[in-house]
């Protein structure tokens, strides 16, 4: 099968500029289309070392929001992971509903790599070869949409990428001891490749073989099998459900709100706070857009080398996104991803907790989600809905909200204690401007998912959002673990303050680390 695949195909730089915005915009709709019809995604990304999974992916990734994704690099398991069954690592990471998944490798390795070096035998493939096609139907049975793609290349081109990777001080720890012998007997892994899909390609998840000379190529093909394939599975989701919907009947449970009694003296606090954090906010600084795209190209790229050197160096980094309704914390890590490598973070959007999460501590959820060594957690909205929007919806006592000051303060020093760099961004607009982008999303069709009804409610209670808030900052900025208030009613200002914030932030423990 392998043998007879065409891997001259080619697309021209000026065919692909004009292919890619439409399928980059096509890929965003879908992907908030299976959001809101909570429809899970799995992409496997599989193929011979140095056929650019890691760069398809982060051209896949483009045209999606970072909130909704997460990538998962498949190496050789841990000791923890050998602890467990072999498809205990990947349940653990199956998306929730209307959430994508994309692995860099994947349970294939044990018909693969672990095949090829002798970890797995060749009297274990059969139940092997039964186990995944098992595990994959499992998942599809269930309602997820599995995309497997296998990148292709001949063992001339394999041998040039590897070489030029191993030539390169800054990728050589790209390429393993086992790329070069797998691409020194490329025929036997080959070989180990045709049985593989000749066993595990099925109706349910079937293989998309990408052929990866032309890297352009391989891009446009890549998306356009995720919109077709996501496509035939929102209108079946459609067609399937659409009595269920016509009948359904959404639970809304109306809780007692309750505002928070603050005596004469704390009253008096919050309002010098109010002078001294938020009100010194210089809401008219601003950037041209010619400014902004020479600063934001520019930091980008310093990012993107600086993300290299946390992997490298090991230092996680945890940077959490606060702010008023559309003050701009998805278009601020929008963009302070948008060059980063994928499989070395994670955006983590953060709503009203559910019931296995109501059955825990509050910052249980949180500290599950933190970062190991190297990565960077990314949170849109955080830990401080305690001292916010509990506090004043009353969704938590007033005992409780006030000691998660403290609580709040000792998490993060334990994160930074363990090497982290912290960070939190309050992304501040004034009322006005906040008002003017409610009016625009909701006459933009596009962009009328982004409003709802909750926002206006919450615009009625600016003041008391705005006393807790700035209670929080000062209550909870610290040495190790700062605020940063972001000027935000010019969004280019904004977006660049943040990354200019990170970028020096990293440059700093480097340096530090240096001495």
């Amino acid at each position: 099968m392998l043998e007879k695949v065409d891997l001259t195909k080619k697309l021209s730089k000026e065919e692909y500029k004009a292919k890619m915005p439409m399928l980059e915009t096509k890929l965003s709709c879908l992907q908030r289309q299976c959001r809101e019809m909570k429809i899970p995604v799995i992409i496997v990304f599989e193929g011979y070392g140095a056929a650019g999974k890691g760069l398809q992916i982060g051209k896949l990734i483009h045209g999606m929001d970072p909130r909704g994704f997460e990538v998962y690099t498949v190496k050789k398991e841990t000791e923890e992971e050998a602890m467990h069954p072999f498809f205990w690592r990947f349940w653990t990471k199956t998306p929730a509903k209307g959430r994508i998944a994309i692995f860099d490798g994947s349970w294939y390795r044990k018909v693969l790599i672990d095949r090829f070096e002798k970890r797995t035998k060749e009297r274990e493939l059969p139940e092997a070869y039964y186990s995944i096609c098992s595990f994959e139907k499992q998942l599809t049975d269930d309602g997820n949409v599995v995309i497997k793609f296998l990148l292709d290349i001949d063992k001339k081109e394999q041998k040039r990428r590897l070489e030029k990777l191993k030539g390169n001080k800054e990728t050589a720890w790209r390429v393993s001891q086992g790329d070069l012998e797998r691409n020194a007997r490329y025929r036997e892994y080959q070989t180990m490749m045709e049985e593989m899909l000749q066993k595990t390609d099925t109706d349910y998840a079937p293989w998309t073989i990408i052929e990866a000379t032309d890297k352009r190529f391989a891009t446009v093909k890549i998306y356009t099998t995720v919109i077709r394939i996501l496509t035939e599975k929102i209108e079946k989701v459609k067609k399937e459900k659409a009595k269920l919907r016509a009948t359904e009947v959404l639970d809304e449970i109306e809780e007692q709100k309750k505002e928070t009694d603050m005596q004469q003296k704390e009253k008096q606090q919050i309002r010098e706070l109010q002078e001294s954090i938020l009100a010194k906010a210089d809401l008219t600084l601003s950037l041209t857009k010619e400014e902004y795209k020479k600063k934001l190209k520019k930091l980008q790229k310093k990012l993107e080398i600086l993300h290299g050197e946390l992997y490298r160096r090991r230092i996680p980094v945890v940077l959490g996104f606060e702010g008023w309704d559309a003050a701009g914390k998805g278009g601020a890590i929008k963009r302070l991803t948008e060059k980063l490598d994928a499989r070395g973070y994670v955006v983590t959007p953060i709503a009203s907790p559910n019931d296995i999460e109501k059955a825990h501590h509050y910052l249980w959820r949180f500290w599950k989600a933190m970062p190991k060594d190297g990565h960077i957690a990314i949170f849109d909205r955080t830990w401080y809905g305690r001292v916010m929007v509990e506090r004043i919806e009353g969704f938590c006592t007033k005992e409780e909200w006030q000691r998660a000051y403290k609580e709040i303060n000792d998490m993060e020093k334990d994160l930074a204690d363990a090497g982290a760099i912290v960070l939190k961004f309050w992304m501040h607009i004034d009322k006005e401007e906040q008002k003017k982008r409610f009016t625009a999303r909701q006459e933009t069709p596009q962009k009328q998912w982004k409003i709802t009804e909750e926002d206006w409610r919450n615009r009625k209670k600016w003041d008391q959002y705005e006393e807790a808030v700035n209670e929080m900052l000062l209550r909870t900025s610290t040495e190790y673990a700062p605020w940063v208030v972001v000027e935000g009613n010019s969004k280019y200002y904004a977006r660049i303050k943040v990354l200019q914030t990170v970028a020096e932030a990293i440059e700093k423990r480097i340096k530090e680390e240096r001495k």
